[in-house]
């Protein structure tokens, strides 16, 4: 009688908690830490708050949910760092390092091009020997090539070492991009920005202040930008409410924010392997609370590569209205274990869309609706969503 007692005045304490937060989010009010915190807690209904997750979302997109056609490009997996949770770089002079050849770059985008591809993705390593000019060099070609290819290049852990290697200011690295074609950024790099956690994963790589200053540096010279959050390893609930409010401060500040990935961490082959991957429901949880915290990001990815296609079709039904792309080449994160497609079609991602009871709309990088004609294509411009 006693246990019944303590969980029917849990159950109460967990049901008022939800109504005190649907309250705050119907009168337009922001959530704070420690409703972050709450949502998180496994105790609360996962049904509720994708519930009210959804809700923001209809808010925002109605029925909507977005997919592009993208390829990825990984110029090279030689990496001066040595991140524990990375699994796809590999030392300098390591036997399985590679160097793509600027042949087999332009062949990379040739094939993005054939496949209609409107987005190039292009992250890689940061080996010791190559000079700033050789990143450059890997836009400019692309850029001369096929001008109409929007990319979308280099997390701010790049452009950090980048400045490091040319002596050159973020913003001065970020100009020098941008004349070579670069378009956007994407929101790699972030992990968790907490030093506790960011010590223990990824010490030595740029910290979450420079981050979050190269980011605010790029919005102010009218680049937009994605943000990602890599979960589900050593960090606390704690460290991910820390990480939201962090980027929703800045977001506040710039408005350069695109969308929001939540990356759950995949451990095979990296030196947390001993790690289990986060359960599908943590997975589906961390979308949901994203799209409450983050209240000023328009677009919350459901990145298919990392969540499996199932997980990221239920994302949908939790606060999630992108799905990212066809995700051609993807490299990264099939080396720690994913096993997702290496892609999907134009007709699956549609077919996984309209199941979940939505409609698909094809965007470009930055979130402007396509009108396409097979391979061929233009952008729709409709000042309305804007």
């Amino acid at each position: 009688m006693y246990y019944a007692l303590m969980d029917d005045r849990r159950d109460a304490a967990i049901q008022h908690g939800l109504d005190a937060i649907h309250d705050k989010l119907a009168a337009g009010r922001r959530l704070s830490a420690e409703d972050g915190l709450f949502l998180l807690r496994p105790e609360t209904s996962l049904h509720v708050v994708g519930q009210l997750a959804a809700e923001r979302c209809r808010e925002k997109h109605g029925r909507t949910v977005f997919y592009n056609l993208n390829n990825h490009l990984n110029p090279t997996n030689v990496c001066v760092y040595r991140c524990k949770l990375c699994a796809f770089y590999r030392a300098d002079g390591h036997p399985e390092g590679y160097f793509l050849s600027f042949d087999e770059i332009l062949r990379r985008g040739q094939e993005a091009w054939d496949s209609g591809c409107t987005e190039m993705h292009i992250v890689g390593g940061l080996p010791p020997d190559r000079p700033f000019d050789w990143y450059v060099s890997i836009l400019r070609v692309l850029h001369e090539a096929f001008p109409k290819l929007h990319l979308k290049a280099w997390t701010a852990v790049e452009i950090a070492w980048f400045s490091r290697i040319s002596g050159k200011s973020a913003a001065q690295v970020l100009e020098t991009l941008m004349e070579a074609g670069l378009g956007s950024l994407p929101g790699g790099g972030a992990e968790i920005f907490h030093p506790e956690v960011r010590s223990k994963i990824s010490a030595g790589k740029a910290d979450a202040d420079r981050w979050l200053e190269i980011h605010r540096t790029a919005h102010r010279l009218g680049l937009r930008s994605n943000a990602t959050m890599l979960f589900g390893h050593v960090e606390q609930p704690r460290h991910r409410v820390d990480h939201w409010l962090r980027l929703r401060e800045l977001q506040d500040e710039t408005g350069g924010f695109q969308a929001f990935v939540p990356l759950p961490f995949h451990p095979r082959a990296t030196a947390l392997a001993h790690l289990p991957k986060p359960a599908a429901m943590d997975n589906l949880r961390t979308i949901a609370v994203s799209r409450l915290m983050l209240d000023n990001f328009d677009h919350i990815k459901a990145y298919w590569i990392s969540l499996g296609v199932g997980v990221a079709q239920t994302a949908l039904a939790y606060g999630a209205n992108d799905l990212d792309g066809t995700v051609r080449r993807e490299s990264i994160y099939h080396e720690a274990g994913s096993d997702a497609p290496e892609v999907l079609t134009v007709d699956e991602l549609c077919g996984l869309i309209r199941e979940a009871g939505r409609e698909p709309v094809e965007r470009d990088s930055l979130y402007r609706r396509v009108r396409r004609n097979g391979r061929e294509w233009e952008i729709e411009f409709d000042p309305l969503e804007r």
